[in-house]
């Protein structure tokens, strides 16, 4: 199954780490709360690894941060609190929120992408109008939406981008967080309440960038634990993990080759000069892309795949040029002027031949005409 989706989720992609866990869990006593497929040790395991390859019990490391980060997660989860991933994009909320809801219910599917069309619909059910109408309200008539699903099956929800969605969307959650409780005012009697069952949870993330869309309410702050998610402190470990995901995508793609290091290392060294506004000791100017360690995987990709369909297989300045400009370079011609300092500054003229090589093929001032004002 693994082979035929494009992404396979984390409970599918990490299956075997999963079963090992479980196993593990049972040889060493240790118990999962109620409602949950792991302990919380082997649910921090899961997410930030264990052992050393080639070990039995190796674990693959999937998520970079604090190990007391990801236990305050999976403690918020445990006593029945909402979980919010802030920070800013591909920072890799969405992947920590997907491997939690792995390692606690097996599922990472119940899923609501908040935007500015969701609804309360979206997220809590609706109905089967056709049956409504011949039968009236009833279960067969309830088309139940992810929080139904997970509150009724004990398993945990994400929601994704929370403050896209408009405040009073956002608020359907109050009643759920709070009493852990879903009322359908068309049934009667004690079919009105439905109530959650252990294992429940809610993790939402949302991006700093779009603090002032649509505020979150005091009431709804106080019923979640907040997590600022940052981006990789550490060159070397980013370097490992851009290497690690480029390789199994192409992998995957039936591509044979994989980056060469070297490649890997001027691309994430780029993207993270770019990201925080330093370069070789001095200030740059920051784009308004992210460049982050997601999109750093997805330029590998990009210059991967160009390489091997249309160049000589191994990628160099042709390639990393082409999948930096699509990143970078949105609509902003502030960007496209940010770029060209940058590259005039710490490309033109490096001893490293791959940056002088992109420098070569960054063709900004092309980017530039046919940039709409």
């Amino acid at each position: 199954m693994a082979q035929e989706l494009q992404r396979p989720p984390a409970e599918v992609r990490y299956a075997a780490d999963l079963e090992l866990l479980a196993r593990l869990d049972a040889e060493l006593g240790r118990t999962a709360p109620k409602g949950w497929r792991l302990s919380a040790p082997a649910v921090v395991e899961f997410i930030v690894g264990r052992g050393e390859p080639g070990d039995k019990d190796y674990v693959t490391q999937k998520f970079i941060g604090p190990i007391a980060q990801v236990q305050r997660c999976v403690v918020t989860l445990a006593t029945n609190r909402g979980l919010m991933l802030i920070g800013e994009p591909g920072t890799a909320k969405s992947l920590l929120s997907e491997l939690l809801a792995a390692a606690i219910s097996g599922d990472s599917s119940l899923t609501i992408q908040g935007s500015a069309a969701t609804t309360e619909d979206a997220i809590k059910y609706s109905w089967n109008y056709a049956m409504l109408l011949a039968e009236g309200p009833s279960e067969k008539a309830l088309v139940p939406a992810p929080m139904y699903q997970g509150m009724t099956s004990g398993a945990v929800v994400r929601f994704e981008e929370i403050t896209r969605c408009a405040p009073e969307v956002q608020d359907a959650l109050l009643s759920i967080l709070s009493d852990r409780v879903l009322t359908i005012p068309e049934f009667e009697g004690a079919r009105r309440n439905t109530h959650a069952v252990q294992g429940f949870g809610v993790i939402a993330t949302a991006n700093t960038r779009d603090r002032g869309v649509n505020e979150m309410s005091a009431a709804l702050k106080r019923r979640f634990n907040f997590e600022t998610i940052g981006a990789i402190g550490d060159a070397d470990v980013e370097t490992q993990l851009v290497q690690r995901e480029t390789d199994y995508a192409l992998e995957r793609a039936g591509i044979p080759f994989r980056l060469p290091h070297d490649f890997t290392e001027v691309l994430v060294s780029i993207f993270r000069e770019l990201r925080r506004g330093t370069a070789g000791g001095t200030g740059v100017e920051r784009m308004s892309s992210a460049m982050s360690t997601a999109e750093a995987v997805a330029a590998g990709v990009s210059a991967g795949l160009e390489s091997a369909w249309f160049g000589s297989g191994t990628p160099g300045g042709k390639e990393l040029a082409a999948a930096i400009v699509g990143t970078a370079l949105k609509d902003s011609k502030e960007d496209i002027a940010r770029l060209k300092a940058y590259s005039e500054r710490y490309l033109h003229g490096s001893k490293n031949p791959l940056r002088a090589s992109l420098y070569e093929h960054l063709e900004l001032d092309h980017v530039e005409k046919h940039t709409p004002r």
